[in-house]
Order: C-alpha cells, then sequence, then structure tokens
C-alpha cells in the first residue's frame, strides 16, 4: 500500500474517533455550537472516503482509454471536498438560526468542551500530517483533506470560545452567534478549495517558479540546437505535463537529436519531478525567433 493511500486510511480512522468524540460533547451539553460541529465532522468522513477513492484511482497505469493516465481523479476528489465544506456551512447556518430564535442554557458546557478540546487537538495534529505530506507527495486530495480538516479545528475554537463566553457572561445567544460566525468562515474555506481544485481541472500551468525551473533546464542543456518555442504546462494530481518545440540545425542527424531530447528531458525531471515531457523536434525554417534562448 503506497503512503498516500495509508494516510487517506489514516483519516479514515481519525474521522471516526473525531466525530465519536464531538457527537458525545453535544450529547452531553445540548450546545447548537457542538453540533453544529458534529455535523461538519460528518462531513469529514464522506470527504476522506472519497480522498481514498481518488487516490487509487489515480495511482492506475495509463491504459487504452486513459493514454495520459488517471491522475486528475484526485481533482474530482478535491472537488467534492469543497463542495461538501460548503453544505456543511449551510447546516450549520441553519441550526445556529435556530438556535438564535430560542437560546437555551447548556447542560455541562465545561465537561463537552474537554471532551471536544480532545477531538480537536488530534484534528490538527491529523491536518498538519495531511498538508505536509500532500505537498511532499503532491496529492490535491490529501491536501484539500488536510485543508479541510484546519477548517475543522478552527470550527472547533470558535465553538469554544462562543460556550465558554455564553457559560461565562449566561447570555446563550453567544453559543449560536459564534456558531453562525464560524459558519461563514467554512464557507470561504470551501470556496477556495473548489477554486483551487477547478484550476487542476481546467489544465492551468504549473506557478511561474516551477516555469523558471523548466525554462533554466531547457536553456542550459539544449546546447547544439536552435533555439525552443511554444512552452506548455499543466498538471494533474503530482504529475506535471511539459511539452515544447525544439528547433535543431537541418543537418543534424536523429541521433544528436535525440541526444539533445534526453540531457532536456533528464533536466526538467530533475528539476520537476514527476514530469512528463514531450518535446517536437523541428528543422531550422520552423524557426521562430522567441521563446527559451539556447545557452552555448
Amino acid at each position: 500500500m503506497s503512503t498516500a493511500l495509508k494516510l487517506a486510511v489514516g483519516s479514515l480512522l481519525v474521522g471516526v474517533i473525531v466525530l465519536g468524540l464531538k457527537t458525545l460533547a453535544w450529547w452531553i451539553t445540548g450546545s447548537v455550537a457542538l453540533l453544529s460541529d458534529a455535523l461538519e465532522s460528518t462531513v469529514n468522513l464522506t470527504t476522506a472516503f472519497a480522498a481514498l477513492i481518488a487516490i487509487r484511482v489515480a495511482q492506475r497505469p495509463a491504459d487504452a482509454n486513459h493514454p495520459f493516465g488517471h491522475h486528475k481523479a484526485e481533482f474530482f476528489s478535491a472537488v467534492l471536498e469543497g463542495v461538501m465544506i460548503i453544505i456543511a456551512a449551510l447546516f450549520i447556518l441553519r441550526e445556529a438560526y435556530a438556535g438564535f430564535l430560542s437560546p437555551r442554557a447548556l447542560d455541562a458546557p465545561i465537561e463537552g468542551l474537554l471532551i471536544n478540546g480532545a477531538a480537536t487537538a488530534l484534528n490538527a495534529i491529523w491536518a498538519m500530517v495531511l498538508v505536509r505530506q500532500g505537498r511532499r507527495l503532491k496529492s490535491p486530495a490529501l491536501v484539500a483533506d488536510g485543508k479541510h480538516l484546519w477548517t475543522d479545528v478552527l470550527t472547533s475554537v470558535g465553538v469554544a470560545v462562543g460556550v465558554l463566553a455564553a457559560f461565562a457572561t449566561g447570555w446563550w445567544l453567544f453559543d449560536p452567534i459564534m456558531a453562525a460566525l464560524v459558519a461563514v468562515n467554512i464557507l470561504w474555506s470551501g470556496s477556495r478549495v473548489v477554486k483551487e481544485s477547478l484550476s487542476g481541472l481546467m489544465d492551468e500551468a504549473v506557478p511561474e517558479t516551477t516555469l523558471a525551473r523548466i525554462r533554466e533546464a531547457i536553456s542550459d542543456k539544449a546546447h547544439g540546437a536552435v533555439e525552443a518555442h511554444d512552452l506548455r504546462t499543466r498538471h494533474a494530481g503530482k504529475v506535471t505535463f511539459v511539452e515544447f518545440h525544439l528547433v535543431v540545425p537541418g543537418d543534424m542527424t536523429v541521433f544528436d537529436a535525440h541526444e539533445i531530447c534526453d540531457r532536456i528531458e533528464a533536466a526538467i525531471g530533475k528539476a520537476v519531478p514527476d514530469s512528463r515531457v514531450t518535446i517536437h523536434v523541428e528543422p531550422e525554417h520552423k524557426q521562430k525567433h522567441t521563446g527559451i534562448v539556447v545557452l552555448d
């Protein structure tokens, strides 16, 4: 089992434990804010399961129907997570509205907060693991799952503040008000996750820093060629696709042109791990006098 799959399975186990703790906290307090926190944890389980399925699909090798691989499956999972975050926020707003109309004193608020705090600590630790490892493995699904858990951590912190304020002042409206404020923050977070995932589905180019490394690798290792132009990039999951045209002298042999391509591919692979490079070799009359300058 790959590291990404192990992390996805771990998310499911953590999600079950956290949901159980938060449900217990709500049950002994009757807090609308704690109920809202538990509701979001049900989304964590759903999205963790979706991430697990997406990672398994993304790791399948290329086949006749998917010659470029299945890497984009992770972006679909990340979009689903963003949508589920937004749905959870809407549920929380509904519960907050009901609590605002009929505020009530909470039962055992301190005990409930201690239980919820344990769940929050577990979520925070696991969120850091997912984001760090997801970026290392270039897994959009794991990164999105980690960011989702961070919103859950923020939710829990906000809920704790609201419940403590309500308990300290006796003004029980703090409970639903804090739940509503946290829901607004979750809406913003969910929209960001969706936006970032859609950029991958739309074949958005790699960041400028990555593009600069690719240009440098081509310029440094293409000696013997004339120029490189029409550079295009896109990313799908952990894989970066690079494509460009390489102009060589008209009298150059196929062997020599292939040697240049091999050097460039190796350099790009070192600069950008998990890259797939496609080079179109062209004769001198295809020169555009634009693009990447070849270093001598």
